[in-house]
Formats: structure tokens, sequence, C-alpha cells
């Protein structure tokens, strides 16, 4: 990330680049040396087979190279968007888009526990240092453990330039030290908002009241507690950190105790540098707020009936094995869970060129057409060794672009002068950190879902980012939006690696 210093004017934010790899022809690595070694083959069959059967070769070769090359708008190649097709139709096959669970259900234990990749997870609570209880997930599919830090963003609204300028800056400096945690594999921002049941309003009212006070102003206070709640939202913020379970490459996979002992030590750290970046109070999720955060987003019904018992001092005491939904259907496009239905998108493009600090802000907002939204963005740190390696083979598959036309294109140009710039800046001693992002907006009547799909469309070109449905996986993008710490690429049967060759 790159920032402008110049003085005058609103500063603006922008260089972020995807990491390319050279080759031939617009192929990665991987491609051109199918491409190359496809030639050969042809070139063997032709001398061994004849002419014929080396046509019929380099015509299947043709047209699996065509379908790498042929893309769309959000560089999906046809091989890709085909390959998605085909594991959703053996996902339908299986049966694996239904899910049943409870005493009725189809599951074993007869409990309501999380489906698709959350649900091997564990949770434990520990203590930290200052006497605070956190929640620790583990997944044991991955070989981490997560926990959650909940935050209250204090906002830009009444605040200076300089302020946000300063909590930006901050924020950069926080990312760019995952980099240097010990064993930290991805960090997690979910900001979601949702309707207000005015519960929590009423609850403060009723404790500050003064028996005293004049009927007047009793009177005004009792209009407002009924008013407010009509049309307000609530904003959650929720800060997830992912360990490996390995202590170093090779060593041996530590277990929860002594995670929660190690993450206990330094929660403290985490939460404080939290605090310096505008995110207003932070604290560790316990285990039964995080239950309850849960279970709310897989059941937003849920949600007044969680804010009157906390109301009357009766809080629920929910299980992790009980917080998962009772049902959930998952179809191409969408995804239905309890009482609600679901559709969540990935971000293929970060926004182009220069932004300012508040790009984002209508896509955080609330929206009327949405009843709950969650926007998360994901963050995996490269450790300082690799990411020097990353930006010199970014910079010369750049340059290899460029010098491989007599007449380059503009975008050939340009982009060698970002990688130029992206290794200088890392020179300089920024950290790298690869990041995406997810958009969950959630209707509780399935009608509704043309609406919010709209709704999402208009805010993203706000934003300036481009979103793409997450087609045929929308069960596991709706578990990786969740403040559950789950690192997707650790999840994929082909590795992002070797997907970003092609």
């Amino acid at each position: 990330m790159a920032v402008d210093s110049a003085t005058r004017g609103p500063r603006t934010y922008g260089n972020w680049r995807r990491p390319t790899s050279p080759g031939l022809l617009g192929l990665g690595s991987m491609g051109t040396a199918l491409l190359l070694g496809g030639l050969i083959m042809v070139v063997f069959t032709v001398m061994i087979a004849g002419v014929v059967p080396a046509a019929i070769m380099g015509f299947g070769l043709a047209v699996v190279l065509l379908l790498l090359l042929t893309k769309d708008g959000h560089g999906k190649s046809l091989i890709s968007r085909g390959a998605a097709r085909i594991g959703w139709a053996a996902a339908r096959s299986k049966g694996s888009q239904l899910y049943r669970s409870g005493p009725l259900g189809r599951t074993l234990w007869g409990t309501n526990q999380l489906p698709g990749l959350a649900a091997p997870t564990r949770l434990s609570e520990h203590t930290d240092s200052y006497g605070r209880r956190f929640a620790m997930i583990h997944t044991p599919a991955s070989g981490s453990y997560s926990i959650v830090i909940g935050t209250e963003p204090d906002g830009a609204a009444l605040v200076d330039q300089e302020q946000i300028d300063l909590w930006v800056a901050e924020w950069g400096h926080w990312l760019a030290g995952l980099g240097d945690e010990t064993g930290l594999e991805a960090a997690a921002v979910t900001i979601e908002t949702a309707p207000d049941s005015g519960t929590r309003l009423r609850r403060e009212v009723e404790l500050q009241l003064d028996p005293a006070a004049p009927p007047f102003a009793r009177a005004v206070l009792a209009e407002a507690v009924d008013s407010y709640p009509a049309g307000s939202s609530t904003v959650k913020a929720y800060v997830a950190i992912t360990f490996s379970a390995l202590s170093r490459a090779g060593g041996k996979k530590r277990g929860a105790e002594e995670m929660g002992r190690e993450i206990a030590a330094r929660m403290a750290g985490f939460t404080g540098g939290l605090q310096a970046t505008g995110a207003g109070a932070a604290h560790p999720l316990s285990a039964q707020e995080l239950c309850e955060t849960i279970r709310i987003a897989y059941d937003p019904a849920s949600a007044l009936l969680i804010d009157e018992a906390h109301a009357i001092g009766d809080p629920p005491e929910l299980l992790w094995t009980d917080v998962g939904p009772t049902a959930t259907q998952a179809s191409w496009d969408g995804y239905r869970h309890d009482g609600a239905y679901s559709c969540t998108w990935a971000m293929t493009q970060a926004p182009r060129g220069s932004v300012q600090s508040g790009v984002l802000a209508r896509l955080l907002a609330p929206h009327r057409d949405i009843a709950r939204k969650r926007v998360t963005l994901l963050y995996r740190p490269i450790d300082a060794a690799r990411a020097a390696a990353m930006v010199e083979a970014d910079l010369r598959a750049a340059e290899f672009r460029q010098t491989s036309s007599a007449k380059p294109a503009a975008r050939d140009v340009l982009a060698v002068r970002s990688a130029a710039a992206t290794a200088s800046e890392e020179a300089a001693g920024a950290g790298l950190v690869n990041f995406g992002m997810l958009v969950t907006a959630t209707v509780l009547d399935s009608s509704r879902a043309a609406d919010a799909r709209a709704a999402i469309d208009n805010l993203s070109a706000a934003a300036r980012v481009r979103l793409r449905p997450v087609y045929g996986s929308q069960d596991s993008a709706f578990a990786a939006a969740l403040p559950l710490g789950l690192v997707l690429a650790k999840h994929l049967r082909v590795p992002s690696e070797v997907r970003d060759k092609f």
C-alpha cells in the first residue's frame, strides 16, 4: 500500500497488485510449460506416429490453451468456470448441499453442529494476562487456532481528516507487523450491520432513569425508547487472528492448552495495537459471546430473543455444539439457512488507481434492502524474507511482459512502474500482505434476494471494487465470512500457489 505524501489535497492510497507469473501469450509459467511441453509432444508424435495423430494432438492442445486464455471480466478462465460447474454437480449428486441437524436431523450426534468447513472446529476458553476470558477456535483440518477480538470503531463522523489519516497509517503499521508475529497465518476483519431491536437502549434507559425525574422527562425518554428502534441499525466489528499449530516448520503440533498459554501472553499487544487504529475499545470475545455471534448469523431471528434474555439478566448458555443451524440448503448462487437467505460475493479486483480513506464507507454502512450485511476483509501476511523474493519475481514478470512485444501496451508499461514502486517500498521496510474481501447479504424473505443483489452491485461500484458471486460454493463462502478465522487457501484442493501460475 502506497501513501501519497502530498501535503495538499486529500490523501490517497493505491498500488494494490496481484502477483503475476511470467509466460508467453498471456499464459503464466504453468501455461507456458504446458504449451512448450505440448509442442514437444506434437513433434515426437509426427516422428513416431505420423501427421494425422499429431494434428489431432495439436488440435487438442489448441483447445486447452484457448480455454485457458478465454477469461471473463473477473479474470476467470473457461476451465476455472467449468471446474466450478463440475464440482457443484458432484456436490449435488452426493447431496452435500443439504444439511439437517438437531434431534431430528441426519447427523449422528443429535446436536446443532456447524456445517461445512466449520463442522470440525472445536472451542475452548482461556484467560489472558489481564484476566479477560477469551475463546479459541481449533480447526484440525488446517492445523490452526483462532481468536476473535471485538472492537467498537469510533467512526469518521466529526473527526478531523488528520486524525483519520493517522488511523489509516496505524492500521497499515498493524497489518505490516502481522508478518513479524511468530506463527501468525492470517487475520480477518468483519464489519456486520444489522437492525437494532431497541432492547439495549431500553435496558440502558431503565438502568439510568432517576425514579424522581419529572413526568415530562420520563415521557420524553419513553417516547424515544419506543420510536428509536424503527429503522435504526447496529454496527459490530470483529478481528479474527489465526495462528499455526506448528511452532516452526517441521516442528511438533501444539495442543489447545499450550496455544492458549502462548496467545494469552500476546493478547494485550493485539488489543492495544488495535485501539491505536481507531478501532475503539478492543476486547477478546469470550466463548459465550462468540457462540451468540455465530448463532445469530445462522438464525437472525434469534437475535431478538438473545437481546431480551440479556435485558432481563438471564443470558442464554450456548454451547459450541448448538450454535449451528437446524437446516441449510446451498444453491448455485445462494444459501438458505434456518429462516434466512444469504448470498456471498468475493472481490475479484481491488480498486484501480488511487482512492481516499472513505472509499468503503457506503459498502460498510447499513442498507434498507439488506437485513444483515457482513463485509469481511481477509489478510494473509507474508514474512519479510519471502516478501522480498515475491516483489522481485513480480517485477521481473512485469518486465518480461513489457519486453516480449515490440510495441508494449500501456497496461504493461504501467504494470512495470507499479511493480517497481512495490519493490521499492518493500525494500524500504514496508510489509506485504495478501488480501481479499467477502461480502454477505442476508434477507429474511427470499423474495427480497433480488433487491439485495441489486444493492450490493450498486455499493460495490461506489467502493470501486469488483465483486463476483461465489457460484457453487455459497455455503463455504458464508462460513469464511464469519469471524471464525478460517483460512480458505488451506481448504483448497488445488493450492493457490499453483492456481496463480496459470
